[in-house]
């Protein structure tokens, strides 16, 4: 087994003397709880300096948590050296040795895998060095004979076989991660790091090697932290996302629970490419809400928990409303639609992308349109809401809490801040 659980970890970095003084202390993680679980395939998501890369380091045994524990398997492993701990870690570098053959940059951790003699390792080398020796004059390592054996399966793998005698300088970008994926996968860990590992392709690059990688985990069943800036990469890879904003868990769940039913303003605003439409709201009674005067309709869960919210009138009824722009209609002018007015037009090959302002109270809405409708800046268009893709938020920012009785509900949403 090889689930991985981070217990009320935390991360202090010391403050540094500067020009002006000492700085304060840099709080990276803060009492974090997060638990992957035994072959599963985690994203962690959030922006810059919001703790992902320092939780692989973590856990890699590159640094040291100011309080809490780790666990792999049930092991605790914050006090273990990173060679003992059973993670390999792939770097955004790749943090290949330019030295080394592409065979013996896959084969570099088996063969540091315990210590040897000094005699073994003489015989060893001499295994290597007497391979096109004649066959009556070579020597034979066993070991060495195993890893060769590996390291050929793990290229044979990835479409590396042609390429074990080059050096890094003379592959490409493509190339260079895979063999940063061969040396992690050759070494058979418990658990793969992944730490923004396609940043550096092209973007055609960038998809194949995606979902290559989503195959081999699959196929290996390895326990899989992944970090990623990339929105596609996020939705696309993950059996669940953790999304990470000052060191906090801000919310655990799959791809499309995030999506359709974010906890909190933040991760509604991070996750999906465009980020939901946020507009200010105010209560106006049972399923109904109000914009800039206009009464609007809730139904579904929301309008559920729109109620429960109605009851205790926190915050003066002041709300924030989400609409992803698919849950926008360009539709006839009616008084139950939206006055508009396209200011930009973004044709994205299968759709447009259509930025909107209101006439009352000039917000702007993102929008999704068929390719085939004809629109231009300064049109007069009206908006059709769908009455049950409302996402409501209070005051706080976190989502409007939802109703037990509603079916539909992915349990997650109800965790985590």
């Amino acid at each position: 087994m090889a689930e991985v659980r981070f217990q009320q970890v935390s991360k202090t970095y010391p403050p540094r003397r500067g020009a002006t003084g000492v700085g304060a202390a840099v709080e990276v993680l803060q009492q974090l709880d997060l638990a992957i679980a035994d072959g599963e395939f985690l994203v962690l998501v959030g922006p810059s300096g919001c703790g992902k890369s320092t939780l692989l380091r973590l856990l890699a045994g590159l640094e040291n948590p100011s309080s809490g524990e780790i666990y792999v398997g049930g092991r605790p492993v914050s006090q273990l050296r990173p060679s003992a701990r059973n993670v390999a870690m792939v770097f955004q570098s790749y943090a290949l040795y330019p030295h080394l053959s592409v065979a013996d940059n896959i084969g570099f951790g088996l063969r540091r895998s315990r210590p040897r003699q000094l005699g073994e390792q003489l015989w060893d080398g001499l295994h290597r060095a007497s391979q096109h020796w004649p066959r009556g004059l070579r020597f034979h390592s066993e070991r060495e004979r195993l890893i060769e054996q590996r390291v050929a399966a793990v290229a044979s793998s990835l479409e590396l076989e042609g390429l074990l005698e080059r050096r890094p300088k003379e592959l490409s970008g493509g190339q260079k991660q895979r063999v940063a994926l061969g040396r992690a996968i050759a070494r058979q860990p418990a658990v793969f790091l992944m730490d923004e590992p396609l940043s550096n392709l092209d973007a055609k690059l960038r998809t194949g090697t995606r979902a290559q990688i989503v195959e081999l985990q699959r196929r290996l069943g390895t326990t899989t932290l992944y970090v990623t800036h990339d929105q596609v990469e996020a939705m696309t890879m993950g059996h669940r996302i953790a999304v990470l904003n000052a060191g906090k868990l801000q919310q655990l769940g799959t791809p499309l629970e995030l999506y359709q039913w974010p906890a909190n303003l933040f991760v509604a605003q991070f996750i999906g490419s465009p980020p939901m439409n946020l507009l200010p709201l105010q209560l106006a009674g049972p399923g109904q809400i109000l914009l800039e005067g206009r009464r609007l309709t809730v139904e579904g869960p929301s309008a559920e928990a729109l109620a429960a919210y109605s009851a205790s009138r926190q915050n003066g009824g002041r709300l924030s409303g989400g609409l992803r722009p698919e849950h926008l209609k360009l539709a006839p002018a009616t008084n139950r639609n939206l006055a508009a007015e396209v200011s930009h037009v973004e044709a994205l090959g299968n759709e447009q992308m259509v930025t909107c302002r209101l006439l009352e109270g000039s917000h702007l809405l993102l929008v999704r349109a068929p390719a085939e409708q004809m629109l231009s800046v300064g049109q007069s268009v009206h908006l059709a809401v769908d009455p049950s893709s409302w996402r409501l938020f209070d005051g706080e920012g976190l989502a409007l809490p939802l109703p037990k009785s509603a079916q539909d509900i992915p349990p997650s949403y109800q965790l985590v801040f």
